[in-house]
């Protein structure tokens, strides 16, 4: 095998191990009060504008 099929094969094992460990965060029920309160996390904050008028 050359370098590059190594590089590909570690990319895809890292990538979905990293995966799982997602899956399993996001669909625990412990963590489901938590990943509630961050839901509308970017909507809730009231204007941050600074611009001047």
């Amino acid at each position: 095998m050359t370098s590059h099929d190594w590089a590909g094969l570690l990319i895809t094992v890292v990538t979905f191990v990293l995966m799982v460990i997602a899956y399993f965060y996001v669909f625990r029920p412990k963590n489901k009060d938590k990943l509630e309160q961050q839901k509308y996390m970017l909507m809730d904050e009231e204007t941050t504008n600074t611009e001047k008028k």
